[in-house]
């Protein structure tokens, strides 16, 4: 079988990059070992910089049924003091929590209509470079020459591990943990953000979803304060905590098991291109290092490694184009994200933080745009990105 371009994975990096291309006429084989929908491990949360690219590829939110818009967030700092940080009102929609399982279907979705071969139940065997292409081996399928590669394989990346550009040992630079929770009370409508003072830099939430439900969890910095190994005890109470019980009410009550993973946040490090292969979303390390919020920068990188090959030019070219791509729209905000995170490691300065963000209208509704990543983070340490109304942008899915 051959192929303009191969896509290894069906997240949402690899959906942009496969309905991009696909859409441009090139012909797509998009794999991935997993049959959708299916559960990701996540906290389902989507930022303005995630529905803007969302609504770019003409994600359609009746596509998922348990899409639920998000007004702001409520931000509790370690003393105690807590305030509402709300998102600008009537001109669409800056923040949403939708499962994973359903946005990644959805997004799955329109790369099949706009034309990419999406083959599920099949996972990279093996991958090498034969000249300016690729041969992947794919169970199920055999092998398939391809002039380009996106993967978009995960923080565990096949593809990067049969070239042998693994890095043995590591294990992320957060790891988190999520569990679904029913029969929260009225207060959980809302978005909660928990900062405390055994988890910094790191953080506890609850994310608001339809039919009295929430995604909660925390995460945490690994080599930071808490051992990784002590997380699982650290989970066993998170529901218990007074000011987390008080949110999500008496009555609320688990959904089966939770789960745990690791979040890569690397991305001004990792490799980014190997040959004709260019690497994306989490197998990119793209997660911005100060939320764990990865789902807008995996779309970002599937956009622009899909822009890179539709550029044309051997695989040198392109991946030199990529590169300066994302150098230019994530390695900035990455290092911003990262200094704001070494800040975030002492309980006095996050009480302090927090305050000085609610401390009035103005900057209360100009954080939460920051923070929900409709302003770049490094956007004062960037003027190449000022231009007339980057602060007072309309939000998404307007009526």
């Amino acid at each position: 079988m051959q192929v303009d371009v191969a896509v290894v994975g069906g997240g949402p990096a690899g959906s942009a990059a496969a309905t991009l291309l696909a859409r441009a006429g090139r012909s797509v084989l998009l794999i991935d070992k997993a049959t959708f929908p299916r559960d990701k491990c996540c906290g389902d949360g989507l930022t303005t910089l995630a529905l803007r690219l969302c609504e770019q590829l003409g994600l359609d939110p009746d596509q998922t049924s348990s899409w639920h818009p998000v007004a702001g967030a409520v931000m509790h700092s370690t003393s105690g003091w807590a305030a509402t940080f709300q998102l600008p009102t009537g001109s669409g929609q800056f923040a949403a929590v939708v499962p994973r399982a359903e946005l990644d279907l959805a997004l799955l979705d329109l790369a099949s209509a706009a034309g990419a071969d999406v083959s599920q139940n099949s996972a990279l065997a093996g991958i090498r470079i034969d000249g300016d292409s690729a041969v992947l081996e794919v169970d199920g399928i055999g092998e398939v020459a391809a002039g380009a590669v996106v993967a978009a394989d995960g923080m565990w990346s096949p593809t990067r591990r049969s070239l042998g550009l693994t890095e043995e040992g590591y294990r992320g630079e957060w790891h988190a943990f999520r569990q679904y929770v029913s029969g929260v009370g009225p207060a959980a409508a809302d978005l909660h953000v928990w900062f405390q003072a055994d988890l910094l830099p790191g953080y506890a939430w609850s994310f608001p979803l339809p039919g009295g439900r929430a995604n909660v969890g925390f995460g945490v910095l690994r080599g930071g304060r808490v051992p990784i190994g002590e997380t699982g005890a650290i989970w066993s109470g998170l529901l218990e905590r007074p000011e987390i019980r008080e949110v999500l009410g008496e009555a609320a009550v688990p959904e089966g098991r939770h789960m745990a993973w690791p979040i890569p946040t690397r991305i001004s490090s990792a490799v980014l291109n190997h040959g004709p292969v260019l690497f994306t979303g989490d197998a990119a390390g793209a997660t911005d290092s100060l939320t764990g919020e990865g789902i807008g920068q995996a779309l970002l990188t599937g956009t622009l490694a899909a822009k890179a090959i539709l550029a044309g030019g051997p695989p040198d070219s392109i991946g030199s184009r990529y590169r300066q791509a994302v150098r230019r729209d994530l390695v900035a905000d990455h290092r911003m994200s990262t200094a704001v995170r070494h800040l975030m490691s002492n309980a006095m300065t996050v009480d302090g933080l927090v305050r000085l963000a609610g401390s009035t209208a103005w900057t209360r509704r100009n954080f939460a745009r920051w923070l929900f990543e409709d302003y770049p983070r490094a956007l004062l340490a960037t003027p190449r990105r000022w231009r007339r109304g980057a602060l007072s942008q309309p939000g998404t899915y307007r009526p």
